[in-house]
């Protein structure tokens, strides 16, 4: 069995203990169903939230599910400018038979906006990064000596 990364991310209608963890159960519920995760086959969890989430921990919505044994872990995303707000992201880490290609990762409410799948990732200049790559190697193997 291989570990594969669940992602998933939703936002919270206000900074209310209520409201995060209804969005939470409710995003949580949703990745679940939707890749038919057993809480047996999870290794953890990592809830994060905007800094403007503050209210109660993401993760207190899994307890409630019943997942009990499941390790999990709570955490802050990087307040990035012009980003969206009041948003809550999990990355259940899922021991399955799947392909990365089966995974359903679940983006709604305003955090669908995140994922227009991918279409505007910035350009890479592939030669300058392998030339990157091999000066470092280099520089590696002499450090070695």
């Amino acid at each position: 069995m291989i570990c594969r990364g669940v992602r998933g991310a939703t936002t919270a209608d206000e900074n209310s203990r209520d409201a995060i963890l209804t969005a939470t159960r409710q995003l949580l519920a949703l990745m679940i169903r939707q890749n038919d995760i057993q809480p047996e086959d999870v290794a953890s969890i990592i809830f994060t939230t905007t800094v403007d989430l503050d209210a109660e921990f993401p993760a207190l919505a899994a307890r409630q599910l019943g997942w009990l044994d499941v390790p999990l872990m709570c955490t802050n995303e990087i307040a990035v400018p012009d980003s969206l707000r009041q948003c809550i992201r999990i990355l259940i880490h899922w021991n399955t038979e799947k392909s990365q290609q089966e995974i359903t990762h679940v983006y709604v409410k305003n955090a669908a906006r995140l994922r227009p799948d991918l279409s505007d990732l910035p350009p890479v200049d592939m030669d300058e990064l392998e030339r990157w790559i091999e000066d470092h190697l280099v520089r590696s193997d002499t450090a070695d000596e």
